[in-house]
């Protein structure tokens, strides 16, 4: 995740990883510019949830949507094993830069919302508007500013900005990265035994989820939501390692990215088990990533397709609390309860206005912060990073 991705180098195309040898070009286009129809996907499912009347269906496609979080989870073990593979292989990965460049990523924009949500909860004080007390405390600010509050089971609802618990989830993730190196990236690890043991994993902790709280894994986000990102990470990083063994042409890589992709909006759009969405989510970012190795010149090149793609984050985080603005903001004006049910008219409009505040927070505040942190606390270092960080 990072710049606009420039032309790709079609070095070490079929090389199996080594200290020195990268798997994949640097840059990986087909994986950035999907990252805007995920976030899409999340934004729509919450849409969807203000549109549907009470006890009404929606569109399966739209519901099961919300499994973006998960091929994110994925996508970013792919990436991160895609970008620091080469130093953890070659001993020169350093724990305190990596985690200083990660949250030189996520936190800006996090920050940002976390403001805009405080201003929010500030103003419906002053107008003397009702919210849930108890879903907007200033314990529960504090775990979500400082990205723990998806760590431990939630005792109430913690409404500060509901997707940066993912965010949470992630950072611990990059806490226990080394972790998951150690496992999945160091030399001579086997990549079907990363990927049989995340699918392991998985299963395991789903089960005792189940168990425990008597839900799915997937449905897991305030109540322990760091344990979804566990073995999804795993399993990014053990694709990536077989991807870094597969050789395959132009046209099998095409076949691949296109039939994995049509074989996950299909499982999607029949409300397929979930845990199967998430297994072809994995197969559709190891497929697109055999695509970008091997077409030179793919659609995914295009500059606007990959600026969405960077600007997806922003997309992610800010739909959220414009969607409580929009809909509170309509109701004070109509005198109506904000509970009312959005027209497609009003979310298409509402729509247009959330991509282009996420542009605008990406250009001016997200990357400029982003830079400015690493330019502060990160020396250059010999050898470039690689890739998407």
């Amino acid at each position: 995740m990072g710049p606009a991705l420039p032309r790709k180098s079609g070095s070490g195309a079929d090389a199996v990883p080594n200290a020195s040898a990268p798997a994949f070009p640097s840059r990986l286009p087909a994986l950035t510019g999907i990252r805007f129809w995920l976030a899409l996907g999340v934004v729509l499912f919450h849409y969807q949830l203000n549109m549907v009347p009470e006890g009404g269906t929606g569109i399966a496609l739209i519901e099961r949507a919300r499994l973006a979080v998960d091929f994110f989870f994925i996508l970013s073990g792919f990436i991160l094993a895609h970008v620091y593979g080469r130093q953890v292989r070659s001993g020169t990965y350093n724990h305190k830069r990596f985690l200083i460049a990660r949250l030189a990523r996520i936190y800006p924009a996090h920050l940002a919302m976390m403001v805009v949500m405080a201003i929010i909860v500030l103003v419906a004080i002053a107008l003397g508007q009702p919210f849930a007390n108890d879903s907007y405390s200033l314990p529960g600010f504090l775990s979500a500013l400082f990205l723990t509050h998806a760590w431990f089971p939630a005792t109430v609802p913690n409404e500060w900005n509901g997707p940066s618990w993912s965010l949470s989830a992630e950072w611990a993730a990059y806490l226990a990265f080394p972790v998951f190196a150690y496992i999945g990236l160091k030399a001579g690890r086997r990549p079907w035994v990363t990927i049989a043991l995340s699918v392991g994993l998985f299963l395991l902790i789903d089960g005792v989820y189940r168990w425990v709280f008597k839900d799915q894994l997937t449905h897991a986000e305030l109540v322990l939501g760091v344990l979804r990102i566990i073995p999804e990470f795993l399993f990014g990083i053990g694709l990536y390692q077989l991807g870094s063994r597969i050789r395959c042409g132009r046209r099998t890589a095409t076949l691949a990215a296109i039939g994995s992709l049509a074989a996950l909006l299909c499982l999607m759009a029949i409300s397929a088990d979930e845990r199967l969405i998430v297994a072809m989510s994995g197969a559709v970012i190891l497929g697109l990533a055999l695509w970008d190795r091997a077409e030179d010149d793919s659609v995914f090149n295009h500059p606007l397709l990959l600026e969405a793609g960077e600007a997806s984050y922003a997309l992610y985080l800010v739909h959220l609390p414009l969607l409580i603005i929009w809909k509170n903001g309509m109701a004070m004006l109509g005198g109506i309860d904000s509970t009312y049910r959005m027209s497609a008219s009003e979310a298409a409009l509402l729509l247009a206005l959330t991509v282009a505040c996420a542009f605008a927070l990406h250009a001016f505040w997200e990357r400029p912060a982003r830079a400015l942190i690493r330019s502060l606390f990160l020396t250059p270092s010999p050898k470039p990073e690689r890739g998407q960080s």
